[in-house]
């Protein structure tokens, strides 16, 4: 399975006389923005999904039209499994990008508005879920803080829990990011209790 890779903290609990240590991971908080529809959408909407995300622009003259490309041949790749996966554009000039702007952009690179939303709003809120959330600056080291220009693409788990980031421009990344969403998929869910045979 995909790794964890951020934590919050770490809470002991003892029990017996035995102390264990349960691993309490990060996980994105609920945020809403406005989607290339021109509807106000939160994160919460998508309880349960798996989520493909990147950062993006629209006027980009160099890796976003590409890295657009490469996520719309994923949506593809998973239009049989679309009640399960979902995808994120979070637009880092927000300013120019209004919503019109970004549903021109997606109706040119042919996306399903459905399953896939390119995410416009308040610029120090997208840059807060960039850094603090998806830890973007982390995942690219290389990435300008004050302009989240990254060419990774991110994938949340069911809880919201980053799992991976893999260079959308590398098609050994996203053969290996594709292969990670169908290992999300067959995960269990450890909240749930299994039943026994006769139960």
């Amino acid at each position: 399975m995909p790794k964890r890779f951020f934590y919050d903290s770490v809470q002991n609990n003892t029990s017996y006389g035995k102390t264990t240590s349960d691993t309490i991971w990060h996980k994105v908080r609920n945020f809403s923005l406005t989607n290339q529809l021109g509807k106000q959408v939160s994160l919460s909407d998508l309880e349960g999904k798996i989520i493909v995300a990147d950062f993006f622009f629209t006027s980009c003259p160099s890796i976003c039209p590409t890295l657009t490309r490469n996520m719309k041949r994923l949506q593809d790749a998973f239009n049989k499994t679309d009640t399960i996966v979902r995808f994120l554009s979070f637009s880092v000039d927000p300013v120019r990008d209004s919503a019109q702007k970004l549903k021109k952009y997606a109706d040119k690179y042919g996306i399903n508005h459905d399953t896939w939303w390119m995410l416009t709003g308040d610029k120090e809120e997208i840059y807060d879920i960039a850094k603090k959330e998806f830890k973007a600056n982390i995942a690219d080291t290389k990435v300008d803080t004050n302009f989240i220009h990254t060419e990774y693409f991110f994938i949340l788990d069911k809880d919201r829990v980053v799992r991976g980031w893999y260079n959308g421009m590398d098609s050994i990344h996203l053969n290996k990011l594709a292969s990670d969403v169908v290992l999300l998929m067959l995960e269990k869910d450890k909240k749930k209790k299994r039943r026994l045979f006769g139960n």
